[in-house]
């Protein structure tokens, strides 16, 4: 098994038994982790591999903060102490974590019915509001937005990338058409870029649905807390619904995400204009974000490339129906 966990060094430090199997769980873009049975039980086994996530003061941080949302009855699975009483494993330099494994499936916005979508808006909510109350004042933050000056100076670069490579492909004409349609609708709404400031609270970070898993038609466990952090939540909100709403075609589920937005609300207890405000500042994020090329042409990383052609649309169509998108939120 390539990247094999030390699976005695860790289930020492653990009172799990002796393994018995140990699968990879592929899902993962940033850490790796493990399907674990043991002569006590099943486990999820995470590698914090990602160096910007890989901190074991933070992922003992994220623990604390699981742990005290399952005490609220938040659906989530914080992981057992190992036999020191800290629950980050180091071995070899690198962090591990066991958590209980929790049976279920994930569920994108199109396998949900229109309620099952409030109630996804309604439990983002009770995170949201739940973190505020276990968590310590959030610090200081201004949240800022694209310079369209990097953004050019990165698609020019992107362009050159995608000439460069032979032999020319799909993905490099479709990446070629995207990069110049893109930077014809940033010269078009340059006055539109988002000021600095707002209000910002703690947040899970990558709310999305590889991240939440169902027991039927009811969550079972909100996963994978290593982007635990402060930002606006709302805007956590619609980056959400942009993932987990999003067609194939490059469109957002309006009906889906009124439900969705309308119960966020009211869990959250957030009015409106933050809606609005988080919708302008998300749309503005996605007409500057290129990280799934960067990580094809730059990295030579093509597991993001199926996502391309729909994440790719939905900046342009979301620029084309702004006002729809944003009444969709916010009523």
């Amino acid at each position: 098994m390539s990247h094999a966990p030390p699976l005695g060094a860790l289930l020492c430090q653990y009172a799990a038994g002796s393994a018995l199997t140990c699968d990879p769980v592929d899902q993962g873009l940033l850490n790796r982790g493990y399907r674990l049975r043991t002569t006590r039980g099943r486990y999820f086994l995470k590698h914090h591999f990602d160096p910007e996530t890989a901190d074991p003061a933070a992922i003992a941080r994220q623990h604390r903060a699981t742990q005290r949302l399952a005490d609220l009855g938040v659906p989530v699975a914080p992981p057992p102490a190992g036999r020191d009483g800290r629950t980050v494993a180091v071995v070899g330099g690198h962090a591990y974590a066991l958590h209980p494994w929790v049976d279920g499936r994930h569920r994108h916005g199109g396998q949900l019915t229109t309620e099952q979508c409030g109630r996804l808006g309604a439990l983002l909510g009770t995170v949201h509001a739940s973190l505020e109350r276990v968590m310590t004042s959030a610090p200081a933050a201004r949240p800022t937005s694209a310079d369209p000056a990097d953004t050019f100076e990165l698609i020019d670069d992107l362009l050159r990338r995608v000439r460069r490579h032979r032999p020319r492909d799909a993905f490099d004409e479709l990446a070629l058409h995207r990069l110049t349609e893109r930077r014809a609708l940033l010269e078009q709404h340059l006055d539109r870029r988002p000021p600095s400031g707002g209000s910002v609270g703690w947040v899970h970070g990558d709310f999305h649905p590889f991240n939440l898993l169902y027991r039927g038609d009811v969550p079972a466990a909100i996963v994978d807390w290593d982007r635990l952090g402060v930002e606006p939540p709302a805007e956590e909100a619609v980056r959400a619904a942009a993932i987990f709403f999003l067609r194939p075609v490059g469109t957002l589920d309006l009906a889906k995400v009124r439900a969705y937005a309308r119960a966020y609300r009211r869990t959250a207890g957030a009015r409106p204009g933050e809606l609005a405000t988080a919708v302008h500042r998300v749309w503005w994020e996605r007409l500057n974000d290129f990280w799934m090329l960067r990580w094809h042409y730059e990295r030579g990383d093509r597991r993001a490339d199926a996502q391309f052609p729909a994440a790719s649309a939905l900046a342009v169509w979301w620029t084309h129906t702004y006002d729809t998108v944003c009444d969709a939120f916010t009523r």
